[in-house]
């Protein structure tokens, strides 16, 4: 029986049935086209992001009676609408490789059929990115030199824990022009989040004690990871996603 899981809860076990999903979405790569004249074609002006997708479930909730229905419902909104202005992982049966984060982003308007029965749509508006189960797994490196290869056609934005004390330095892909990051008093560790652009340890911000450019990326294909002072070792969660 298909289901979709959404923040750790699972539509089966919410009472919900699945009639059928937009399956495999992707979003539209936003850029403009200018036309020249005396040319041929169009010049492609890109704007350099992908905006998010609206993945969509029509959905029924039956129930045994009118007032069980009434419950049933209750309950479905106070799931769905838990935390709304924050995304949550959205996993379902028809791609079980990975999981898109994702927010609802509509009203649920419920047709009652029979008192027994609630058919409805779910839409949710996710990041462009599906992320792979794969690309979740922490990779803990101990020797620099270090290549790290990106198995899809898309960059990645990781984590990464820098471990040590005192001084160090870190150059993620250097070759490819990627500035080296600087860190002073490690005090342990720092953490790098590429996706929200943060230098940090636990809650507290750690953005004064490195200098460098930008945040690090994994290319498509081989990455080289370099690290030397007081660095000991370098935790990777990669993060790598697909459309």
């Amino acid at each position: 029986m298909n289901y979709f899981e959404y923040n750790g809860i699972s539509s089966l076990d919410m009472g919900l049935r699945i009639e059928s999903k937009n399956v495999f979405s992707s979003p539209k790569y936003e850029s403009k086209f200018q036309s020249i004249p005396g040319r041929d074609g169009d010049l492609i002006l890109p704007n350099g992001r992908f905006p998010n997708v609206q993945i969509t479930y029509s959905v029924f909730l039956p129930a045994k009676t009118k007032e069980q229905l009434a419950e049933k419902i209750a309950a479905v909104k106070a799931w769905l609408f838990y935390e709304p202005d924050r995304y949550h992982e959205l996993r379902d049966s028809y791609d079980t490789t990975g999981f898109r984060k994702a927010v609802i982003n509509t009203q649920l308007d419920i047709e009652d059929q029979l008192n027994k029965i609630g058919v409805f749509t779910i839409s949710f508006s996710c990041l462009p990115f599906r992320y792979l189960d794969e690309g979740q797994e922490a990779i803990t490196i101990t020797e620099s030199p270090y290549t790290l290869k990106n198995p899809t056609v898309f960059q990645a934005k990781p984590y990464i824990k820098v471990s040590g004390s005192g001084t160090g330095r870190l150059s993620v892909n250097s070759s490819l022009r990627q500035s080296p990051w600087d860190f002073t008093d490690i005090g342990g560790y720092i953490e790098i989040d590429s996706e929200q652009m943060n230098f940090y340890k636990a809650a507290e911000p750690r953005n004064d004690r490195v200098s460098g450019s930008g945040f690090p990326i994994l290319y498509p294909g081989y990455n080289d990871i370099v690290f030397s002072g007081g660095i000991t070792s370098v935790t990777i969660i990669p993060r790598w996603v697909t459309l």
